[in-house]
């Protein structure tokens, strides 16, 4: 397991697509790539990234076994987090071939220690129902906050 780096991002990308398709009823085109991997380019290479990844390598192959990526956001402060720093979880996936080998779980302990250097003290993810067994395995909890979202 190690820190991403931004030759890594072609890689991260196709581990997003991977966990994309686990979500049913979508049609997903893949018009997100390039973008997605030129954000993660710019991220990545950044002096002081407000973005971590952490990957680990297949062993049996090329390429990436799995991965976790997480940015730090600051909102105002609250009772949670007073000074506003939040650690957000996405893009925690293993390859179908590299699973139930504990690569998703060193990869997050390694990003929620990430955050803790940050002096974050609140994360937060959306968690799929696969993976939902790691997350509360670490602490990770149901909250009661509604979600919305407007797409612009």
């Amino acid at each position: 397991m190690r820190r991403a780096t931004p030759d890594d991002a072609d890689e991260l990308v196709r581990l997003r697509a991977v966990l994309l398709r686990t979500f049913p009823g979508r049609a997903w085109n893949d018009d997100w790539r390039e973008p997605a991997r030129a954000s993660l380019l710019r991220r990545l290479s950044a002096p002081e990234p407000a973005l971590a990844g952490f990957v680990v390598e297949n062993p049996d192959g090329p390429g990436l076994a799995a991965c976790a990526v997480g940015v730090v956001d600051e909102h105002l402060g609250n009772p949670y987090s007073p000074d506003g720093r939040v650690g957000y979880v996405f893009n925690v996936v293993t390859d179908p071939g590299a699973r139930r080998r504990g690569y998703s779980r060193a990869c997050l302990e390694a990003l929620l220690q990430w955050f803790r250097d940050q002096d974050v003290r609140v994360a937060d993810l959306k968690a799929s129902p696969d993976g939902e067994p790691l997350y509360t395995s670490l602490g990770f909890a149901r909250t009661s906050d509604p979600a919305m979202r407007l797409r612009l």
